[in-house]
């Protein structure tokens, strides 16, 4: 059974079954992995990221068959759904990986998790043993539906394949409206085999439990404009949701309208330029002095797609200290309220949402205050000449991690590139450094903080988007945990770069216990590390070893000429560098560590 890509654009009608009549062509019949196969090409998958095994050979049989849909070969299934999610958040398509029963689904469950906490569209097929073989301990077997349901958003076990194509259509939809997040379908081999009529892919979905709003309520909008008008200290706060939603441009013209500071989430980068003077820098954590100030002593804050979360508000109590109104807009009632209070809630899409209230701006006759405005800019400029990024170059052409950002900003600013990170110490110097002027650029691990996810992720965007650059700036902690993906990268031809900044510890981990637990650094330093210009090597790669400032620069140049290669970057930094400014745990969001001296 041959499907061709003619076929795949007939899957998309939905056939009606005919009375009976005598020369009535034959019923189609197909197995269930036809059938998925049928419904991944009318979805408009291009990509899957999988790796086969038993359960699901039928699956990758019909596979063999189609010639409209790329499978990607990973070499450990917790790769194959990190690179889904990259491609995912980098395109805004929904990510598809495909993995076996058993260790296939557990391994792929920090992947699924990843992509949930940071409300990522994504489908994950697994195979599942036969029907009739389900709970009784066979070979491979797991219970996906049991252990996967607190990490997505839902997940469905197909026992008959007649259902296939309803389940699929449904996942599909799940996954990308609302808040996004992953889907698992989890399907049985005998599933899988089993012939049954086609009836074509249903074209609409419905779903009496599941109907997200969209639309955002005409008069909460109206009375939150109100509140945001009248403000003498306005800020306006956004995350992932913005980016999700597609909503940049809007944010754009609301702010530039309104001429109010704004800031972004670690997650919400690049939604609003880092180089316009209206951007505050990322708050939180790691944030600005300027951008966390704001944060606690505006009287408006208007919140577009973001959670307030533990590392953006610090202690909610030190928070809730300030008096201060606030508007949050999200599509997920749920997040609404639910770590502080909120005085005007809006539920609905964030893009929807924005479009309105700048239409009732235009059609009002209200203006904010600007003299109101100006001293608010006054104060909050007072804040910025803190500079409180400023860091020390070094001494004797020490690498400064700091250094090596900048300088792939400044030589990468003004082309198409996309930054993926791991998790720790580099991830908060590329979100501090790398000034992001555009939406879906920085691909990082934001909820769940997932070691791991940089080399698929850029893997995954690479496939996407081959004519950018992309970079995945890692640490060698971070980048051995999915290092076996170099060898995916030689074979589908994904020629990244890695910018591996090399401090010999675990960074972030070394930095607490520096600062909470008097400098003992238990099991935060790394002894045995692999030479890592040979092993890119012997991956069929280039490597470089960089151990000088003034060698920073001509490596980065020249990495950036091996158009068509793979090159990994070994940067050996200054190992005693700590990420300032730096809140500590259980502290409120101006409570800042500056630098070494605050220690």
């Amino acid at each position: 059974m041959e499907i061709s890509k003619a076929d795949a654009s007939a899957s998309h009608t939905h056939h009606t079954l005919k009375p009976k009549q005598e020369s009535a062509a034959p019923e189609l019949e197909l197995r269930g992995a036809e059938i998925l196969i049928k419904a991944l090409q009318a979805e408009n998958v291009k990509y899957v990221w999988g790796y086969p095994g038993g359960a699901v050979l039928h699956i990758y049989d019909a596979f063999f068959k189609q010639d409209t849909i790329q499978h990607i070969l990973v070499r450990h299934e917790q790769a194959a759904v990190h690179a889904a999610d990259g491609y995912a958040r980098a395109t805004g398509d929904v990510g598809v990986a495909l993995v076996t029963s058993g260790p296939g689904a557990t391994n792929a469950v920090t992947g699924i998790a990843t992509a949930y906490m940071d409300s990522i569209p994504m489908v994950i097929i697994s195979g599942q043993v036969p029907t009739h073989a389900i709970g009784m301990d066979a070979f491979q077997e797991c219970d996906t539906v049991g252990i996967t349901r607190p990490v997505v958003k839902h997940n469905f076990l197909v026992k008959d394949a007649r259902d296939l194509a309803d389940t699929l259509k449904k996942a599909f939809h799940i996954a990308r409206s609302g808040r996004p997040g992953p889907v698992v379908v989890d399907i049985p081999k005998d599933v899988s085999f089993k012939k049954v009529p086609y009836h074509g892919y249903p074209q609409s979905v419905e779903m009496r439990s599941y109907n997200p709003v969209r639309k955002g309520h005409g008069g909460q909008i109206r009375k939150a404009l109100q509140l945001l008008l009248a403000a003498k200290r306005p800020y306006i706060y956004t995350g992932g949701g913005v980016l999700l939603s597609n909503a940049s441009a809007e944010l754009r013209q609301l702010v530039d309208m309104l001429g109010y500071p704004c800031t972004n989430t670690l997650m919400g980068l690049g939604a609003y330029p880092a180089s316009d003077r209206k951007f505050l820098g990322m708050l939180g954590m790691h944030g600005t002095v300027e951008a966390n100030n704001a944060m606690q002593n505006c009287d408006v804050l208007l919140a577009v797609g973001a959670r307030f979360d533990d590392r953006v508000i610090g202690n909610p109590k030190h928070f809730a200290q300030n008096e201060r109104k606030i508007i949050h807009i999200d599509i997920d009632p749920s997040s609404i309220s639910k770590r502080v209070r909120v005085d005007i809630p809006i539920v609905g899409d964030v893009k929807d949402v924005l479009s309105e209230m700048i239409a009732m701006i235009k059609e009002g006759a209200t203006k904010p205050d600007a003299n109101a405005l100006g001293a608010w800019w006054d104060t909050i400029e007072g804040w910025r000449k803190t500079n409180c990024l400023k860091y020390d170059h070094g001494k004797n052409d020490i690498i400064k991690p700091q250094y090596v950002v900048e300088t792939l900003w400044n030589m990468t600013k003004d082309v198409d590139t996309y930054i993926t990170s791991d998790v720790g110490q580099h991830q908060m110097w590329a979100a501090q450094y790398y000034r992001f002027d555009e939406p879906r650029r920085w691909i990082n691990s934001g909820g769940l903080g997932t070691m791991g996810v940089g080399i698929p992720y850029a893997m995954g965007i690479k496939l996407a988007k081959p004519e950018s650059e992309v970079f995945c700036v890692t640490g060698e902690g971070s980048v051995q945990m999915c290092i076996q993906e170099l060898s995916t990268c030689l074979q589908y031809n994904t020629p990244i770069k890695i910018v591996a900044l090399n401090n010999r510890y675990l960074g972030m981990v070394r930095q607490w216990q520096e600062v909470e637990y008097e400098g003992r650094y238990s099991h935060s330093y790394m002894d045995a590390l692999p030479n890592f210009v040979k092993l890119a090597e012997a991956y069929g790669h280039v490597g470089m070893l960089i151990e000088r400032a003034s060698d920073v620069e001509p490596a980065l140049r020249e990495a950036r000429k091996l158009k068509d290669r793979t090159v990994f970057m070994d940067f050996r930094t200054d190992p005693t560098e700590n990420v300032f400014p730096m809140v500590q745990a259980g502290k409120g969001i101006t409570e800042m560590l500056l630098s070494a001296e605050d220690l």
